[in-house]
């Protein structure tokens, strides 16, 4: 067989990649993150009664800030990710300087206030049950996110599953800022925190069993 034939063979049947596939699945993976863990949020758990009043004050606003600028982040380290051989990028900085700035603001808090209140600043009222629901409102998005990065190539399958959960994580805490009365920082740095930690382990221990092709 000659060697025009052979790689005519080869070449036989080829569809061409949808170029804007990376963009349709993750489209479509954060819209049912935040729109089911929305819903849940809004069936189940309940919208706050105050939010109306809340949401006009900046302190709810950086509440929100914080998760969305860790799903951003995540969003784009993942996508990049979901491509062979490409670098986590710029958004592991978004990631780092939300979670050091969440951090930094804790520390603030706790200096600054009296020794005796700094327990009940890091616990608020709802520790108990904020890092398990923050957990559980990421469900439908961490299975939304690995059916994107199951689709493509992503050859870091630790590291993509972990920031693919980070992503999951960070959706359910917008979702939850709805219901959450929490307004400490020292509070989201805490249990927000484990909340989206808790998906983002298991997507580091599941990437390499779920995202191997």
């Amino acid at each position: 067989m000659k060697t025009e034939d052979f790689i005519g063979m080869l070449a036989s049947g080829v569809t061409p990649v949808d170029r804007h596939a990376l963009t349709k699945r993750f489209s479509v993976a954060v819209l049912v993150g935040l729109v089911v863990a929305t819903l849940l949020v809004t069936i189940i758990l309940g919208v706050r009664p105050d939010l109306a009043i809340v949401a006009a004050t900046p302190i709810f606003w950086a509440k929100v800030a914080f998760p969305l600028c860790l799903m951003i982040g995540a969003l784009s380290v993942v996508a990049r990710l979901a491509r062979p051989g490409v670098t986590p990028g710029s958004g592991k900085f978004l990631i780092g300087a939300a979670v050091a700035a969440v951090w930094a603001g804790t520390l603030y808090v706790l200096v600054t206030a009296a020794p005796d209140t700094r327990v009940a600043i890091i616990l608020g009222k709802t520790w108990r049950v904020c890092a398990m629901n923050i957990t559980l409102l990421s469900i439908p998005g961490f299975i939304a996110v690995f059916w994107a990065l199951r689709g493509l190539a992503p050859t870091r399958l630790t590291l993509a599953g972990a920031c693919g959960g980070l992503l999951a994580g960070a959706m359910a805490t917008i979702a939850y800022c709805l219901h959450c009365p929490e307004m400490e920082v020292s509070f989201w740095g805490a249990w927000y925190m484990l909340g989206m930690l808790v998906p983002t382990a298991i997507g580091a221990l599941l990437g390499q069993r779920w995202l191997r092709w």
